[in-house]
């Protein structure tokens, strides 16, 4: 059974940063790409960011590029998305995807406020 499990978000004032992690089973982790997409309240789903399967290719919209950073580690089965100078339209709940696939995590909220 494919499971994806988030952890990390939490409230955080604007200007900071929040490492956001992701902990996969079930599959062979380093044989897949991996996703990271949010919802902001009232909103649609937003696709965050993306990572290759050995995490040496990595993408972003322009919206995020250059603040948020994904990354891999395969021996950790484990998706990560660091993310810096966080505004509040940040706000949302974050979820990690195998990419191309309906498997979601659960999600996990992060707040930017003062």
């Amino acid at each position: 059974e494919v499971q994806l499990v988030e952890h990390g978000g939490g409230l955080v004032q604007p200007g900071g940063s929040l490492r956001l992690s992701c902990v996969a089973s079930g599959f062979t982790f380093g044989d897949y790409a991996m996703s990271w997409v949010r919802q902001a309240p009232g909103k649609g789903l937003e696709w965050v960011s993306s990572i290759n399967w050995d995490g040496d290719m990595d993408y972003y919209p322009e919206s995020i590029q250059g603040r948020f950073t994904i990354s891999r580690d395969n021996a950790k089965n484990t998706l990560y998305l660091q993310m810096n100078s966080l505004k509040s339209e940040d706000t949302a709940v974050y979820y990690c995807a195998l990419s191309g696939s309906s498997y979601w995590g659960q999600g996990t909220q992060v707040t930017v406020s003062s």
